[in-house]
């Protein structure tokens, strides 16, 4: 075989890979389209003052705890979020899950997302008569975890923070099909800092896109500026994370927010479980209930440390935000 026969076979075998791996890159992206879902009857649709958010207000005259809930990297305003949203509205809590990339007039993905969003709606929030201004508190789940630990560490008025499979960093924004993107979060118009991705293996072709992120961990101390700087937060921080989740190592990191913030911060740490350890527990006919496992731990592992951390959340906000109605 001559050398440049052997480079042209070389060069297509790399192209087969490369539409392969793309193909269940793809297939393992977390999310295809942006959903604005309806709030249904016991919510409202909020497009006023730059929040863009479902609203689900507790019942009740006396005005009590409210609580801003950040999405993840699915954007707009998803079931996943009104899920969780309607079981805390029922147990008493006033309950804002702003857009924050992917609706109209925001970004169209998930990089330079102004911090300002999240400001604008924590004051609405804090500004209904059915909210107590001074019981708030924030939670978020996977990049909306990352997004309330950086909100909190800026909002001292916040009272609790609760987050799920979190991140200790900022990390780069989310272009689907490229590595290379911009911070996630702007202050003022300026990029914050952020850690990039570890170097890129083909093993992220064929879907382990943690590979990125765990050895961007590994790189942390020439990064320091990309540290979430939780110690800087007044309020209780409650983290709950899969020992098994492969999307990012979200218990490494809950950690090392252990490891900044001290004693105000409590981490559940599930072993079968991955990064949809956190939320209601579902009904196994539940729709689902078979994406629980996609990423980290196994559907019934997961759905355990849902069951065993759902009652420990409300828990927990109750004590830092006083009793509901």
């Amino acid at each position: 075989m001559t050398l440049r026969r052997a480079l042209v076979i070389a060069l297509a075998v790399i192209v087969v890979l490369a539409a392969l791996g793309g193909a269940v890159v793809l297939r393992t992206r977390p999310h295809a389209k942006v959903e604005l879902t309806d709030p249904g009857p016991t919510g409202q649709r909020i497009a006023e003052a730059g929040v863009f958010a479902n609203y689900f207000p507790a019942r009740g005259k006396r005005s009590g705890p409210g609580l801003l809930l950040l999405g993840g990297s699915e954007g707009g305003l998803s079931e996943a979020m009104r899920q969780p949203a309607l079981e805390l509205q029922t147990a008493g809590f006033s309950v804002l899950t702003p857009s924050y990339f992917g609706a109209p007039d925001e970004p169209k993905r998930l990089e330079r997302v102004p911090l300002e969003t999240f400001d604008r709606a924590l004051r609405w929030l804090r500004a209904r008569s059915e909210v107590d201004p001074a019981r708030v508190g924030i939670g978020g789940i996977s990049k909306g975890a990352e997004a309330a630990l950086v909100v909190a560490t800026r909002h001292p008025e916040i009272r609790a923070v609760v987050v799920g499979a979190p991140s200790s960093v900022i990390w780069p924004g989310i272009r689907w099909g490229k590595l290379k993107a911009d911070s996630s979060w702007t202050l003022a118009g300026r990029p914050l800092p952020f850690l990039p991705y570890g170097p890129f293996k083909l093993r992220v072709l064929f879907g382990d896109i943690g590979a990125l992120y765990r050895e961007g961990v590994e790189r942390l101390g020439q990064h320091q500026d990309a540290v979430i700087p939780v110690e800087k937060i007044t309020a209780p921080i409650l983290v709950v994370c899969g020992e098994q989740d492969t999307l990012w190592p979200s218990c490494p990191m809950a950690r090392q927010i252990k490891e900044r913030g001290g004693p105000r911060v409590r981490i559940l740490a599930y072993d079968n479980a991955g990064h949809h350890c956190i939320g209601p527990p579902l009904q196994k006919n539940s729709k689902f209930f078979s994406e629980l496992g996609r990423v980290g731990g196994s559907n019934d592992g997961n759905n355990r440390a849902r069951a065993d951390g759902w009652p420990k959340i409300l828990g927990f906000v109750d004590s830092a935000l006083g009793a509901r109605r």
